[in-house]
């Protein structure tokens, strides 16, 4: 792509010759710092060709997945097989030529290459004419993927060890007749030396690499799965990516910054899950003293509403269970306290509620909620004091202040978490498209509803922009300081109009300790009435400053209830709801996995995922995962660079180095 110009352009040239000698000096100073990088009229004239050129290749194609919910093995497949457009690529390609049960096994060899191929010389399968085969076939795939971008882009994804073999591949044709006994003897070469594997490898991941040229996540990749430390591995490891921030990422934001109340809501919605992994391995939060303080304070305690899930959401009944159990309602009896605590600290949040402790008549076992009087059914509070029930005792004060250390000192968690925030944001512009997770927050009708903090009153766009720098200088500038300074992350998580979490409460206490499933519901924002119609999404666009015409918003969050014939495209082709269904708990309810979307030259395309197995069965079994594409949004011509906000960075270089052109051929500038 060449290289980068981040200076403004200069002064136009009857400018030079003007009055204004401190604007000639610092474009000819400009000018001549540019001159280093472009040294001849030759030079800059290259740089403008192959500029010019690349405005004219199709854009790359974008992949968008949301509400990961740490399940690291449907994640990783659907990344690797790029939401289909793999094996769409393989299907187009070779069907007329090429068996399905080949093709399949190709596109397997491209997702697993290192696994595949074990499995297939386990079973004898992978002999001299195989191989040969399939690296023509492997070759010829790259170089279709490779078409769109540029020789010198291409040849930075290739592996420096295969680097000059690819290059020579991808761009000599096999059956050229000059070329032909060359590009064959490269070939046999690669197997008689024994590299045949390696260079599968190679072409695989260089494959993949190129078939997606970017990728967004809109949200949720932490709590609920097993291994959400894996995806953010991966994910940092990622060639060009996007983040926006879920509540469920926010909150362990929130958590590594040292908020006692995230911290609680993280334990906490790991235990229910039964999820130990991620802490305690991903991250290596030491929970032996929750579990020492759960099993002396609530031993006697059958703690039944507090037994684990698993992905069905049925409750598991073992000894672990019993001493998860135990620990699940310890921290969330702490989390009550310390979210009661945070309502007290901030009556701006106007969450008074949410102070639900303070609610319960002890002696009669009532919780009194909007007017109503509801009966307990778990009223067993060793460690509440009906007179001071927000107090956190000494034990619980231990608890969690060992927990905060170990948040504090994580040094995984803080990489991804430093991560996160570095390539996420509450929102995304890109393309003329606007990404965020939850919602913008609307009134009853319709309008952008406002909220005061901080002495702002502010909403939409300026609400966001308030949150997403918050969020930035709070992890930065107080990272396991005073506590109180974080407690605005803890509101994003869950509080009554946080944009990220998009509900008037969250009913977790209730969940527990009551059986009236009217004080369970979760009352959504307006902003999901209202974005059925176009024209709530076009005021949005409009508020982001975009195109209603060609804009789009993209977000997750929510998920699709396909069984239900609810539709991920909303207002007509406005909006896109791709809540990715990864999470297993919720597959029962929407009947599918979720949906993921592709937006190439050609246009939008919504995917829906049915629930993934293993690798082992797509090893053993060329079993991919099922997937149903449909084109949603096609372009009236072809998409290039120049309508990207990549091509218009480029265009934006381009007048720069005329500029640097014209100052050369007229003497301000000399050749060096």
């Amino acid at each position: 792509m060449g290289r980068r110009c981040f200076a403004a352009p200069l002064a136009k040239n009857k400018r030079m010759k003007g009055e204004n000698m401190s604007e000639i000096n610092c474009s000819m100073e400009y000018l001549e710092l540019l001159s280093k990088d472009y040294p001849t009229i030759q030079d800059v004239c290259s740089e403008i060709i192959n500029l010019q050129a690349i405005l004219n290749l199709p854009k790359g194609t974008e992949h968008f997945m949301s509400d990961l919910h740490g399940e690291y093995e449907a994640f990783l497949h659907v990344l690797k097989n790029a939401s289909g457009v793999i094996k769409t690529k393989i299907d187009d390609l070779y069907s007329t030529t090429v068996s399905e049960r080949d093709r399949k096994l190709l596109a397997t060899i491209v997702y697993y290459p290192q696994q595949e191929l074990y499995y297939l010389k386990q079973q004898g399968l992978a002999d001299s004419e195989w191989y040969k085969l399939t690296l023509y076939r492997l070759v010829e795939l790259c170089r279709v993927v490779a078409s769109k971008y540029t020789r010198s882009k291409v040849r930075k994804a290739m592996p420096k060890e295969f680097a000059y073999i690819l290059e020579e591949l991808l761009h000599t044709v096999s059956d050229e007749e000059n070329k032909h006994d060359y590009y064959a003897q490269i070939i046999n070469s690669i197997i008689n030396v024994g590299c045949a594997d390696s260079f599968i490898v190679a072409l695989a991941n260089l494959i993949r690499r190129l078939t997606i040229d970017h990728l967004h996540i809109i949200g949720d990749v932490f709590d609920r799965g097993p291994r959400a430390d894996i995806i953010m591995d991966e994910l940092i490891n990622y060639h060009s990516i996007d983040m926006q921030w879920g509540n469920h990422d926010i909150v362990w934001v929130g958590a590594a910054a040292g908020n006692g109340a995230c911290i609680a809501n993280v334990v906490r919605n790991s235990l229910r899950y039964n999820n130990f992994d991620v802490i305690e391995i991903g991250y290596g939060i030491n929970t032996r003293p929750l579990a020492n303080f759960a099993l002396e304070t609530y031993g006697d305690d059958p703690c039944e509403r507090f037994m684990p899930l698993d992905s069905h959401k049925h409750t598991i009944k073992n000894h672990d269970a019993v001493l998860a159990a135990k620990m699940h309602k310890a921290i969330s009896v702490i989390q009550f306290k310390l979210e009661g605590q945070t309502v007290e600290r901030h009556p701006e949040y106007n969450m008074n509620d949410r102070r639900l402790l303070k609610m319960i008549d002890y002696k009669n076992k009532l919780l009194r909620l909007d007017g109503k009087e509801f009966p307990l059914a778990d009223s067993l509070f060793p460690t509440v004091d009906p007179e001071n029930p927000l107090e956190l005792t000494d034990g619980e004060r231990g608890v969690i202040a060992q927990l905060r250390r170990s948040f504090l000192h994580s040094e995984k968690l803080q990489e991804h978490i430093r991560f996160m925030i570095n390539k996420g944001g509450m929102y995304k512009i890109f393309n003329g498209n606007l990404l965020f997770h939850g919602c913008i927050p609307l009134d009853e009708n319709g309008k952008i509803d406002k909220v005061g903090f901080f002495d702002r009153t502010v909403g939409g766009k300026a609400y966001l922009d308030m949150a997403d720098k918050y969020v930035r200088e709070t992890y930065y500038a107080v990272h396991g300081k005073e506590e109180e300074d974080t407690d605005f992350l803890w509101y994003l998580w869950c509080g009554s109009k946080s944009p990220l979490y998009g509900k008037e409460r969250a009913t977790s206490f209730e969940v527990y300790f009551t059986d009236d499933d009217e004080v369970k519901k979760e009352k959504k924002n307006y902003y999901y009435q209202f974005i059925e119609h176009e024209e709530t999404c076009n005021m949005l666009l409009e508020e982001f400053g975009l195109d209603k015409r060609s804009g789009h918003i993209i977000n997750g969050h929510v998920p699709v209830r396909t069984g239900r014939g609810e539709s991920p495209v909303k207002a007509n082709g406005k909006l896109y709801v791709i809540d990715g269904g990864f999470s297993k708990p919720y597959q029962d309810t929407t009947g599918i996995a979720g949906y993921t979307l592709i937006n190439n030259s050609y246009g939008f395309s919504i995917t829906q995922h049915q629930p993934f197995t293993s690798v082992t069965d797509v090893i053993e079994n060329e079993f991919d995962l099922h997937s149903s594409k449909i084109m949603i949004e096609r372009n009236l011509s072809r998409r290039k660079v120049r309508d990207t906000d990549t091509g218009r960075e480029i265009s934006r270089r381009i007048k720069i180095l005329t500029e640097l052109l014209n100052a050369y051929r007229k003497g301000y500038v000399h050749e060096k």
